[in-house]
């Protein structure tokens, strides 16, 4: 049954086959692990940020998809403030990423993106079918939201540059099993394949 209201009031001005999902940069990385992970958080980071650039030339819709870290009365604002105004560990991971007046948010409860979010809803009004999957964890949040997308028949592209993980192994075995399993693109963000595709055209293909 088509929608009575096709675009949320308004709400979702975009339409794009691809958009780009970045998956909890906004993190203040204080937890076990946090150190190792800045390590490899921040070249991906910087990696991301140009693919960002891309994807906005290109017209993509950009998606922060982040934790709520158990805050249930926080938000996407007071966590990127709290990420760039403490002295935190992650505040330099953040200072690349900081979202721009037009990205989209949802905020997630668990692992995956779409458990319990907005973000179905929200991909199928701007009537997309292929998700760039960037972020942390490679072998946690960005696996589940990887699986969750495919099982809804989403074209899922994991630039291997623009995802981070604190072990290197857990990082490389996530991302086989997502190449192998759920058929994701994990080409380079700077590659000439399917990621020049949807970055650099603005569209995207449920072909593999």
């Amino acid at each position: 049954m088509p929608h009575q209201n096709p675009d949320l009031d308004g709400n979702v001005p975009d339409k794009a086959d691809a958009a780009l999902l970045l998956i909890d940069v906004l993190n203040d990385l204080e937890f076990e692990g946090g150190d190792a992970l800045l390590e490899s958080a921040l070249p991906m980071a910087r990696a991301l940020s140009r693919l960002k650039s891309r994807a906005r030339d290109a017209g993509l819709p950009i998606v922060y998809v982040n934790d709520n870290f158990g805050k249930w009365r926080s938000d996407f604002r007071q966590q990127l403030e709290h990420c760039l105004n403490d002295d935190v560990r992650g505040r330099p991971l953040v200072e690349l990423l900081v979202p721009d007046d037009d990205d989209y948010f949802v905020l997630k409860p668990k692992n995956s993106g779409f458990y319990h979010t907005t973000l179905p809803l929200l991909l199928e009004y701007l009537q997309v079918t292929t998700v760039i999957l960037t972020g942390i964890a490679t072998d946690n949040c960005v696996l589940y939201t990887a699986s969750d997308a495919y099982m809804r028949d989403l074209r899922v592209v994991v630039p291997e540059d623009c995802v981070a993980a604190i072990d290197p192994r857990s990082h490389a075995s996530a991302l086989e099993q997502m190449r192998t399993t759920l058929k994701a693109d994990t080409t380079p963000s700077g590659g000439s394949t399917s990621m020049a595709s949807p970055v650099c055209r603005g569209t995207g293909s449920n072909s593999p």
